[in-house]
């Protein structure tokens, strides 16, 4: 008779929750907000997109719409907490100041919205294109770079057996997973790749970075003039480190107008320090320093062409990088 009781009133919430509104978002004046400071960064994260999501994502009708548990888990962030057990212990009121509402939700209701959110996977995916596509058309079209990068994950769970990869902070081989991240100039996060069973970098770029940007990437009437035109000229540059050093490669993208940066992984001989002159660089920040620089064109083993630049240091080492960004 319990369960019967407790299946109907089941029934009679889901009924009330699919025709009931979300709670209204009101703001009220109040002092001493625990954690309040998160909000200094919230118009920065709906300026880029936080709420701008595809109509895929829906939950079903409550008090606590799909806006407030968007908000909800990016406040959650910003504050460091770093799962939703650990919302047990934070003060629901305060945190529903923030939200503009009486109180946050629960643990448990909490867990199933997300829940219903992470059903279908492939809606991340779509997210993340539709919000790469439009920071890629804010950025300069004209010279756009993406720099890809892998890094070691160590797992400490015990629920799956793991391969093992090498962790160069610790000099030591641990189950681990490898994060590919490929991210604009000024960092922000463009692609997003977990690998368990690690290709390389190079297969990576090859197989899944390559094509997503290849279908993302803008390309203006204006652009695609300019490569019918100037036979040196490119799309866009990957810039990536010594892992991905790959003749073959270089040329499979450059046949595609793509380009790339990376360094010399067997530097030749030096060059003669009277051949480096001192040029001003800006960096990506603003700041303004001096290099010694040398440039040279050069034949890698597969007769590409490339320029070779090379920074001499003040300890009189040769860093050397090869780019088919002309």
């Amino acid at each position: 008779m319990g369960y019967a009781t407790t299946r109907t009133w089941e029934r009679v919430l889901a009924a009330v929750g699919k025709w009931a509104a979300s709670a209204a978002v009101e703001f009220e004046a109040s002092c001493d907000v625990a954690g309040g400071g998160v909000l200094a960064a919230m118009p920065a994260l709906l300026a880029q997109g936080l709420l701008r999501r595809p109509s895929s994502y829906r939950l079903p009708q409550g008090f606590y719409g799909i806006d407030s548990i968007f908000l909800l888990l990016a406040l959650m962030a910003l504050a460091r907490i770093r799962s939703l057990e650990q919302l047990r212990y934070q003060a629901p009121g305060e945190w529903g100041k923030l939200l503009g509402l009486d109180r946050i939700p629960e643990v448990r209701t909490l867990r199933e919205k997300v829940e219903i959110l992470c059903r279908d996977l492939g809606r991340a995916g779509e997210w993340n294109a539709q919000l790469a596509t439009q920071w890629m058309v804010r950025a300069d079209s004209t010279d756009l770079y993406f720099y890809c990068d892998g890094h070691v994950r160590v797992y400490h769970g015990d629920k799956t057996e793991l391969p093992r990869h090498y962790v160069a902070r610790q000099r030591l081989c641990l189950r681990a997973t490898v994060d590919y991240w490929v991210n604009a100039m000024d960092g922000q996060p463009f692609l997003y790749i977990n690998k368990a069973v690690d290709p390389g970098l190079i297969a990576t770029l090859r197989n899944e970075v390559v094509p997503w940007l290849e279908q993302l990437a803008p390309k203006t009437a204006e652009q695609e003039q300019r490569l019918a035109r100037d036979p040196r000229a490119h799309w866009f540059t990957l810039v990536f480190d010594r892992e991905g050093y790959s003749p073959e490669l270089f040329a499979a993208l450059w046949a595609k107008r793509i380009a790339i940066m990376t360094y010399q992984k067997v530097p030749p001989q030096d060059w003669p320090i009277e051949q480096f002159t001192t040029h001003p660089v800006e960096l990506v920040g603003g700041h303004k320093t001096v290099m010694k620089l040398c440039e040279r064109g050069a034949r890698l083993s597969n007769n590409l062409w490339v320029r070779e630049i090379r920074k001499l240091t003040d300890s009189g080492h040769q860093t050397v990088m090869v780019t088919t960004n002309f």
